[in-house]
């Protein structure tokens, strides 16, 4: 009979700590990524100024091809579009938002160098982007040598521009403004001949509805850029998982339904989906 009753009280406590195991695991979720099955969330950063690729509509919902990339992947992780919390993640502190645990990972036009990779471990590239112009439709620029005398517009800070007027066009007249946004009204309101930064991003703007038709990419490729998806140094299995979901989104046609949708409006014409591991300098 004791030994039925210690059985039983054990039983009880055992039952106790389960619970209080479980319920302390849902209160310490920093829903930086604990898996779907216990009802957690992910974090994943991402652009909340960039229309095409991340953008946070007046609504409170995202849109963008890195946001769709984003949205398959965290699938394949077993994570629900409800499980899934958006995080602006700057470019400055992209690195340091991985570090410290802030997000899972993060898709935000994130280009793979040598330097970045010292601090964060890359999946993908998933897009092969190149530095290149946006002119207004019927401009007759169609090299970057036909800037000289014109003017050219980039964010402040942005190498872009810069690389343009040492490289193509040193009498090009430099225009630097806060943000892109600006850079296009510029030059819809004509105050500037063209905008330079990658062109996945330029075609972002271009497609969004008060500008279609009214521009176009000059199909350029002053440089190439291979955007990864970043995941904290050292997490080799969120990385293995992150590159198979992206091969998968290829192979079942969803990688280019993505970019025909966020970026077809203005005539961007896509390099093919790159290969995993395979970067193009």
């Amino acid at each position: 009979m004791k030994l039925r009753k210690v059985t039983a009280a054990s039983a009880a406590v055992l039952a106790l700590a389960l619970s209080a195991t479980a319920c302390g695991g849902d209160s310490k979720d920093n829903g930086s990524g604990s898996g779907s099955s216990g009802g957690g969330k992910i974090k994943i950063g991402i652009k909340y100024d960039q229309p095409g690729l991340g953008l946070k509509e007046p609504d409170g919902s995202f849109s963008g091809f890195d946001v769709d990339v984003a949205t398959y992947v965290a699938k394949q992780l077993g994570y629900k579009p409800d499980q899934i919390e958006f995080v602006e993640t700057k470019s400055a502190d992209r690195e340091n938002a991985l570090s410290r645990g802030d997000v899972k990972i993060i898709a935000a036009t994130y280009s793979i160098n040598d330097e970045r990779k010292k601090k964060v471990d890359f999946a993908g590239p998933y897009l092969l982007a190149h530095q290149d112009l946006l002119v207004k439709k019927d401009s007759k620029v169609s090299q970057a040598t036909d800037l000289n005398g014109e003017k050219l517009c980039s964010v402040t800070g942005s190498t872009s521009a810069q690389n343009v007027k040492d490289d193509f066009a040193p009498k090009a007249q430099l225009k630097q403004n806060a943000g892109y946004s600006e850079c296009i009204a510029a030059l819809q309101s004509g105050a500037v001949d063209a905008v330079t930064t990658d062109d996945s991003i330029l075609a972002g703007f271009a497609a969004q509805d008060k500008y279609k038709g009214q521009f176009k990419l000059a199909g350029l490729k002053l440089s190439n850029e291979n955007y990864g998806i970043g995941v904290k140094k050292g997490d080799t299995a969120t990385l293995n998982k992150v590159n198979a979901a992206l091969e998968k989104m290829v192979s079942d046609g969803s990688w280019q339904k993505a970019v025909d949708k966020n970026f077809g409006p203005a005539g961007y014409k896509n390099e093919p989906a790159p290969k995993i591991g395979v970067i193009v300098k």
